[in-house]
């Protein structure tokens, strides 16, 4: 469930999804997180090495690539998901 307040007139909505698509859809949103959590802390270790410069921004691309394809399949998972949250909604 979604809870969050409606801007500007602060009105309370509380979004239930189906039970079928609310495992899914926290499911692709847990793994998203995490995912960019691997990345940023990847990121991390890389920018904070003593590694040459030139070396450094070939694996910050390489990083930064990676991080796009892992990602990929699970947006299109998503969008996927929420064109069927639509569709039911309408």
């Amino acid at each position: 469930m979604t809870k969050k307040f409606d801007s500007p007139t602060k009105v309370y909505v509380s979004r239930v999804y189906s039970p079928e698509l609310q495992p899914l859809l926290q499911s692709l949103l847990s793994t998203l997180a995490d995912i960019d959590f691997n990345y940023e802390s990847d990121l991390d270790v890389v920018q904070k090495s003593t590694t040459d410069e030139v070396l450094k921004r070939k694996v910050l691309g390489k990083l930064q690539q990676q991080h796009r394809e892992r990602r990929e399949p699970y947006l299109k998972q998503l969008a996927a998901l929420e064109n069927r949250i639509r569709k039911l909604a309408a």
